[in-house]
């Protein structure tokens, strides 16, 4: 089981456990992500609105949940440019305070391409999925 960042291709084994990452999402970081993404849904940033569409209040955008997803890997791989292709299911909101533990393991290797293939998903704080059958492809440069 791994417990910090990958650091050759020969070393990793399918079945591995990448480390968790914890995220404790913010309105404010709702926010952010708004204005950096574009995306002003008003699910997102005005509670009145939020409860008025049958939500407990804003939520979090899913490609939020995604893109901790995508930290987590990154993260792991030390090197963002590797990653060839990262999709997923989100399947459940994420509300400003809840803690969301992204998780991932090695799901496939392939030797000739230097490339893996890694589960991944994520949870709230009572366990409930938040995002699943995540998918990522990435290119692992190997020690020459």
């Amino acid at each position: 089981m791994m417990t910090g960042r990958a650091t050759r291709f020969e070393e990793v084994q399918v079945g591995e456990s990448l480390p968790p990452l914890h995220k404790t999402v913010s309105v404010e970081q709702i926010r952010r992500y708004a204005q950096a993404s574009g995306d002003h849904n008003p699910i997102h940033l005005d509670q009145a609105f939020a409860r008025s569409a049958g939500l407990p209040g804003v939520i979090a955008h899913g490609m939020l949940t995604m893109a901790f997803v995508n930290q987590m890997v990154t993260d792991w791989l030390g090197d963002r440019r590797t990653v060839r292709s990262l999709r997923g299911r989100f399947a459940g909101m994420v509300l400003p305070g809840d803690r969301v533990t992204c998780r991932g393991s090695v799901k496939a290797k392939d030797q000739s391409a230097g490339r893996l293939t890694l589960e991944l998903s994520a949870e709230n704080q009572r366990g409930e999925a938040v995002f699943t059958k995540g998918i990522a492809d990435v290119e692992f440069h190997r020690a020459e």
